[in-house]
């Protein structure tokens, strides 16, 4: 029986594809997925499905800025080229009519593809204000059209324990044990404000739901990351749990900095009782603009992750005239290492690089700025590693700025004997302080540094010491290629190598 498809999913997609085409490719990454027009934020369903990876996204079509919650769909098999599909659900039952927020897929035995979202729909509160009461809703579809249950919401207020808000309770992410059964996984927030968890349900068909247990507590942690958990995504490597979680408001906590973050729970799991014990914690990602993170397990085992690469605290920060807003990380590849998370780019992007590997080597010395002949573009791969001269000398500061024609757009600065690595994109004037310069700590051996980079068009990600630390940052959009200047404090030796980034449509 053919899928109903609603007037306003039909205005949606119409819409879409007539944006689409005014959006010129150079005013895209190569090798990062934008919005097919107007606004995104948090990656949704990232899955593999009908031979193919499956992405969907908070969109709103209509603007670059947040608005009314569609989910955007595109479908990629390499997880670097990606193309549209039509918008996959639209705010337009009464259990979702004011947004259709973020959620997971679930391939059913039967071979349709299940999409679990969280439903948000206005409730006039005494004092004639608004507020959005969050349930969980189903639709069933074939990879392109989905059909929404009519019994929605399978889970509201009612399935909640006592002390927890219906106005914070979303982001679902669901999983089928080795039992046969479902687990669903949901982020909560008590009513008075004072703590939030995941919240875990049951199911024996991915329909009807019932609650379980509450799985983690962020007062039961040694310390308490933020203020609002978000996004959790579950799964086990090398017989470790791992939670991927987000956290509002982090300046609330003394943990890892201010504003939003994705991180990690790892511990122990006992799947006989669903009890997960987290040991540590872990940030993702130690850049401003990196949230709401998701996994996949790929067909050939890799364990996946993507996150929206954008802050909340800066999405008002926009180009004038753009007519799309946000970005997703590149995809990474996740590896845990003496009970640590290593995360680098897919393997598949380099299958981008074209041209020849560019190579240079440069010695630097006190007061010199040096320009990294040879290398430059709109988007790059580059590999840096940066040593100490010789034996016994030293290099206190290491400085590697990024400009486009004139203009510095950020620095990335290297302290050895702190091991402090920062990343300051105040030149681009974002206005707010806070976003605009970060650092990570880094275990480097006699003061040496490996650095990936990822450069495409407004957006850099940088993976230090085989991918053990993270920082993502968006930067203004440039026209110019970038070009790269490198100086120190003291002496230092560089190695790079460096590859031009190009659409598959465009390689030769």
């Amino acid at each position: 029986m053919p899928v109903m498809i609603s007037p306003k999913l039909l205005k949606a997609r119409a819409y879409e594809a007539e944006q689409e085409k005014r959006i010129p490719e150079e005013d895209r990454p190569v090798v990062h997925l934008t919005p097919r027009t107007g606004w995104m934020n948090d990656p949704n369903g990232f899955s593999w499905y009908g031979g193919a990876y499956h992405l969907f996204y908070q969109y709103h079509p209509y603007s670059t800025h947040w608005g009314p919650m569609h989910w955007g769909h595109a479908v990629s098999k390499d997880l670097i080229h990606w193309e549209y599909l039509p918008a996959a659900m639209a705010p337009d039952t009464k259990a979702d009519r004011n947004g259709c927020f973020s959620g997971c897929t679930l391939t059913l035995p039967g071979g349709r593809q299940e999409l679990v979202y969280t439903g948000v729909a206005d409730r006039t509160m005494e004092d004639g204000s608004l507020l959005g009461v969050q349930t969980q809703c189903i639709a069933i579809g074939d990879g392109i059209n989905y059909e929404k249950l009519p019994e929605n919401p399978v889970l509201t207020e009612k399935d909640l324990p006592a002390k927890f808000s219906p106005y914070d309770f979303r982001d679902p992410k669901v999983w089928k044990k080795e039992d046969g059964n479902y687990r669903m996984l949901c982020a909560a927030k008590t009513r008075d404000g004072n703590d939030t968890a995941y919240l875990m349900f049951e199911s024996e068909d991915a329909l009807h739901w019932r609650f379980e247990k509450v799985f983690v507590r962020n007062s039961d942690l040694p310390e308490a990351i933020g203020t609002t958990y978000e996004c959790p995504d579950f799964f086990t490597m090398d017989h470790q749990g791992v939670l991927v979680a987000s956290s509002q408001n982090l300046a609330a906590s003394s943990w890892h900095g201010t504003g939003f973050r994705s991180f990690a729970l790892i511990g122990s799991m006992d799947e006989e009782t669903d009890s997960f014990t987290p040991k540590m914690a872990q940030s993702l990602d130690d850049g401003p603009d990196f949230y709401a993170a998701q996994t996949i397990l790929s067909p050939d085992g890799r364990r996946i992750l993507i996150g929206w690469m954008q802050s909340w605290e800066t999405v008002d920060v926009q180009e004038k005239g753009c007519r799309y807003f946000g970005q997703m990380s590149l995809p990474r590849e996740l590896t845990l290492r003496d009970g640590k998370l290593y995360q680098n780019p897919v393997r598949e992007l380099e299958a981008y690089r074209t041209g020849e590997c560019r190579t240079a080597s440069v010695r630097l010395s006190d007061g010199t700025m040096q320009e990294l002949s040879g290398i430059s573009g709109r988007s790059l791969d580059l590999e840096l590693d940066v040593s100490p001269e010789e034996t016994g000398a030293c290099c206190r500061e290491f400085t590697l700025r990024l400009a486009a024609g004139d203009e510095t757009l950020a620095e990335l600065v290297f302290r050895p004997e702190e091991g402090l690595l920062t990343l300051d994109r105040s030149a681009c004037g974002t206005g707010n302080a806070a976003a605009d310069i970060c650092s990570t700590k880094l275990d480097t051996e006699e003061g040496t540094l490996h650095l990936r980079i990822i450069l495409d068009l407004s957006g850099v990600e940088i993976f230090a010491d085989g991918g053990e630390k993270a920082l993502s940052m968006m930067l203004r959009k440039k026209r110019e290629e970038y070009h790269l200047m490198l100086s120190v404090i003291g002496e230092a030796k560089v190695q790079a190598r460096a590859w031009n980034l190009q659409r598959r449509e465009n390689r030769t």
